[in-house]
């Protein structure tokens, strides 16, 4: 029996669910990258259209993880769950139908995000308060974390063949069906904490915070059409964040509850832990999206064999992914962190001198599986400890946070990987690709540096605050 009470068989069979929902997510963050020239055809659209649609996307989640995992506290984990699970089945299917790029960026971008937005705060916060215990949480989190990452990496295959056996449309009612899935096997999911309905909600801190997010990504996306634009699109997101974090301290010291505790930036093992993240995933999606680019404009591959290339990727995450348990009794989490970012240093340097020495398609493939080693062996350490750092009262702003500066990771990698290539991939379709993947290859060295500064022991989690 574990302490909540509760037999590891209900245990693992809640898992299930929740483990799910980060596949379908995280699926849907890569699944699109095959199918850049199947849509731009389709909707009359542009590559950048597409890679409008993929960054937007993935930012509505960033800038609404943090607002979402606020929500939790107060109509309960479970219930926003759900909640989020049917706004994301409505956003796929209308995806499916979408006549224009406009009607696919308000299916997949708005209502797919702001659904995954509501549900994933509620994973990662059901995991931690149903499993107690640092092996039992480790290993939940491990099937969560390796769930993402396989969904991610596999997006680009499965994505491949159903849009080359079908149409790029039936992947979003492939998505539409393991939601319908998710919300029957879910119906026993257990919520350990009552909702707390007095829970007060900084509107203001949530306007701040995601306005400042998505003209910082914004001003990215401009890059390569008006520099001054750029600039200032950014210096303004900057400008929302100070200020958001301002109205922060200003409730803090008039005793109100702000959307985010300043407490939670004071431990020093957490930032680590959320800045190798944030690195990770910005190095998977930035990868997928330059090298899925590059094959099918520059190349000329169909989604199926640009699928197929990313098997690669999938099979190393499934094979560190499996062996992160057994890994994970005998070395560190830092080690294996440290690790995890060495294996994707070199997947990012072989995909740069692989690919210029061969025009074989499968020079692509090496560099590929090293990144998936690399990802499948981190990405479970970097979640457990971040969310092992705090008690059970911070865990619905933590989640939010730890998941918002996730899937921050996830919409730069796309934005700045994407504009890169994007600007030359018609011109100088080498150069640009290069320069893409210099790009992550910085990323990763500076995700080893804040791994090599985490301590070697995590520190107990702290206690709840009063």
């Amino acid at each position: 029996m574990d302490v909540t009470g509760r037999p590891p068989a209900e245990l693992r069979r809640a898992l299930v669910p929740l483990a799910l929902a980060q596949f379908i997510c995280s699926f849907a963050g890569s699944n699109m990258n095959v199918m850049i020239n199947d849509i731009s055809q389709d909707l009359n659209t542009t590559v950048q259209g597409v890679q409008i649609a993929i960054t937007i996307f993935l930012l509505v989640m960033a800038a609404l993880m943090i607002p979402g995992g606020k929500l939790t506290d107060r109509y309960g984990r479970k219930r926003c769950f759900t909640a989020g699970l049917i706004l994301y089945g409505v956003g796929a299917l209308l995806s499916a139908v979408s006549p224009s790029l406009g009607v696919l960026i308000l299916g997949n971008s708005i209502f797919e995000g702001v659904g995954t937005a509501l549900l994933i705060p509620p994973v990662y916060i059901l995991t931690t308060l149903l499993f107690s215990g640092l092996a039992a949480r480790a290993r939940a989190f491990g099937a969560i974390s390796a769930a993402g990452g396989i969904g991610a990496a596999a997006g680009p295959l499965i994505g491949g063949l159903i849009t080359s056996a079908a149409s790029w449309r039936w992947a979003f009612v492939f998505q539409a069906a393991v939601i319908a899935a998710i919300v029957v096997l879910s119906r026993r999911v257990p919520d350990p904490l009552p909702p707390d309905p007095t829970r007060p909600f900084d509107t203001g801190g949530a306007v701040l915070s995601a306005t400042g997010l998505v003209l910082l990504v914004a001003g990215i996306l401009a890059a390569d059409d008006n520099a001054w634009l750029m600039l200032a699109l950014i210096a303004a997101g900057a400008l929302f964040l100070v200020l958001f974090f301002r109205s922060v301290r200003a409730k803090e010291r008039a005793g109100q509850e702000p959307l985010l505790s300043t407490a939670l930036f004071r431990n020093r093992t957490s930032n680590l832990g959320l800045v190798t993240q944030n690195a990770q995933w910005l190095i998977l999606m930035g990868t997928s999206f330059t090298v899925a680019a590059y094959l099918q404009v520059v190349r000329g591959y169909d989604a199926i064999e640009t699928g197929v290339i990313f098997t690669a990727a999938t099979v190393g995450l499934l094979v560190s992914s499996l062996a992160a348990e057994r890994l994970a009794k005998r070395r560190p989490q830092r080690t294996l962190i440290q690790a995890g970012f060495v294996l994707t240093a070199i997947g990012v340097a072989a995909l740069l001198a692989m690919v210029a020495w061969s025009p074989n398609v499968w020079a692509f493939a090496p560099g590929l599986l090293f990144i998936g080693l690399g990802l499948g062996l981190m990405l479970t350490p970097s979640v457990n400890v971040v969310q092992s750092s705090f008690g059970e009262s911070q865990q619905g702003e933590i989640s939010g946070l730890s998941r918002s500066v996730s899937n921050l990771g996830s919409s730069l990698g796309t934005a700045i990987a994407g504009t890169i290539i994007v600007a030359g991939i018609t011109v100088t379709p080498q150069r640009s690709y290069a320069l893409a993947m210099a790009v992550l290859a910085v990323v990763a060295v500076a995700g080893l540096v804040a791994a090599s500064r985490l301590p070697r022991t995590p520190p107990p989690a702290a206690a709840p605050r009063p």
